[in-house]
């Protein structure tokens, strides 16, 4: 294999950027971020969804499967315009700078893009053209009813409000018109100031994988608007729900809580609604993550109501039959979790690359399939995700006779690769797992940032089904992306022929 299909990236999302105003955005610091892995030589640059967050300020949780995050939009490039002023801007408290507080965010940054919508022109071409692609008409829609019944969900709106009909549609887009507008306007300027960063990082040789949930919110407006694609009853109530079953991490299973599919009703129009969320993300990135991949071949489905995981179902998903239009697309399967021969029969079949996890490789059992030696070239290999406690972290945590398993397991990993590894320090252990995963023979290899920086589990990005306002919430520092670092990576990339 040729050096020229072998990549390596850092995984880090939009919202854990550096900025002045209490989040991460698509501006200064999101181009910064391509040019410190231009300096090492990283072409992956992989995010978390692009859709709003919704329950838990989880990007998992959206309200909407083709949504643009607004809180994301930059500031800066609104004042640059003169729709707002920076004094406008430094008078709103956007909270603490190294953790995201989303709450304020939520309340200041819709206060201050309303100001500016209120000086943008909206007989401007561009905008009128993106308005009459209808591509923000369905979070337009959901949104400026969510705004008027004070945030509740749909299903607690007035009766007459509950129904889609186009009818209701055209009322809404009358009686609220600017309302609407506002919405429409937030996933223009999103998208206006997103092409341009996408397009820098075309030029600086860099990819951007994103991501799809496989699952929305039940307060959707995929469900409120299109309510035979999911599992419900006749007064729209949720029949189960999705999540995992009880595991060696959990005994009582996962209970993620959104509605599951109608997979023969999206059958019967070709899985039309699948195929356009696809597509239209694949709009704003080179290449797709789809999370739980492993659904598709059969899902787990626990009856609405539950207080766990325990007393769930498998039933049968769409397998191939979803796929088999859209093979030559760029997508990577999270093939992570409960795995049978369905999973690995579904994998064979659409030849999408999965997943490793190099921080669940090193168990002293020679047969673990995270272990290099027992990859196949078509994987992406990563130290841990978004879900996962932080490498160096991890280590820590080992017990004594864990950490020798840990070690001895690596340096036999690392022999068969060619290179001896340095376990002088916890953090040596990191890099050398870094090392493994670079010259391994997977394609791809992507690596959390918190990982590059060998940071603990205070850096942690998300502890599943736990509700806790430091989830989500990590943000690095300007100081985080350093020459020093820089050169560290591409001395690995170079060694490895990434």
């Amino acid at each position: 294999m040729n050096s020229a299909s072998r990549q390596a990236g850092i995984l880090l999302h939009i919202t854990s950027l550096p900025t002045i105003y209490g989040i991460g955005t698509i501006g200064d610091a999101a181009f910064k971020l391509i040019d410190f892995m231009a300096k090492a030589n990283l072409k992956l640059w992989q995010i978390l969804p692009l859709t709003p967050t919704g329950y838990g300020d989880s990007p998992y949780q959206s309200f909407s499967s083709n949504g643009l995050n607004y809180y994301m939009i930059d500031l800066e490039e609104l004042i640059q315009e003169g729709l707002v002023t920076k004094r406008q801007c430094d008078n709103l408290n956007f909270g603490h700078t190294l953790r995201i507080d989303y709450e304020l965010i939520y309340k200041k940054k819709t206060k201050i893009l309303k100001e500016a919508f209120t000086k943008f022109d909206l007989n401007d071409p561009n905008f009128v053209s993106f308005r009459e692609s209808n591509f923000a008409n369905d979070y337009a829609l959901f949104m400026t009813l969510k705004t008027k019944f004070q945030g509740k969900p749909w299903y607690e709106w007035p009766e007459e409000y509950k129904n889609y009909t186009l009818e209701l549609e055209e009322k809404i887009k009358v009686e609220d018109e600017v309302e609407y507008l506002f919405w429409v306007f937030t996933q223009y300027i999103f998208t206006k100031q997103w092409t341009k960063l996408h397009e820098y990082a075309k030029s600086k040789g860099v990819e951007i994988i994103g991501d799809i949930p496989i699952y929305l919110a039940y307060d959707s407006v995929d469900v409120w608007k299109y309510p035979y694609y999911f599992n419900l009853d006749e007064n729209k109530n949720m029949i189960n729900v999705a999540g995992c079953p009880p595991d060696a991490f959990s005994s009582l299973g996962q209970l993620w809580g959104n509605p599951t599919y109608n997979w023969p009703r999206m059958k019967e129009d070709g899985y039309k609604w699948w195929h356009e969320r696809i597509n239209n993300t694949l709009k704003f990135v080179d290449i797709l993550r789809i999370d739980h991949f492993r659904a598709f071949d059969r899902y787990y489905a626990i009856p609405a109501g539950s207080e766990n995981a325990i007393h769930g179902s498998w039933i049968d998903g769409p397998k191939l039959d979803l796929f088999k239009d859209i093979l030559n697309l760029k997508i990577i399967a999270e093939d992570l979790g409960v795995l049978d021969d369905g999973v690995y029969k579904l994998m064979q079949d659409v030849g999408y690359p999965g997943m490793k996890i190099l921080e669940f490789a090193f168990d002293g059992n020679p047969k673990n399939e995270h272990k290099p030696s027992n990859y196949n070239h078509n994987f992406v290999a990563y130290t841990g995700t978004h879900d996962n406690m932080p490498l160096y972290q991890y280590i820590l945590d080992l017990t004594l006779e864990q950490k020798q398993i840990f070690i001895a397991d690596l340096a036999k990993e690392a022999a068969l690769l060619g290179f001896t590894i340095n376990a002088n320090t916890d953090k040596d252990i990191v890099w050398s797992v870094i090392e493994l995963g670079f010259r391994s023979i997977a394609d791809r290899v992507v690596i959390p940032i918190q990982d590059y920086l060998c940071q603990d589990g205070s850096s942690r990005m998300n502890l599943p089904s736990n509700l806790s306002n430091s989830n989500w919430s990590y943000r690095i520092k300007y100081s985080d992306l350093s020459d020093e670092l820089a050169a560290k990576i591409k001395a690995l990339v170079d060694v490895s022929h990434r």
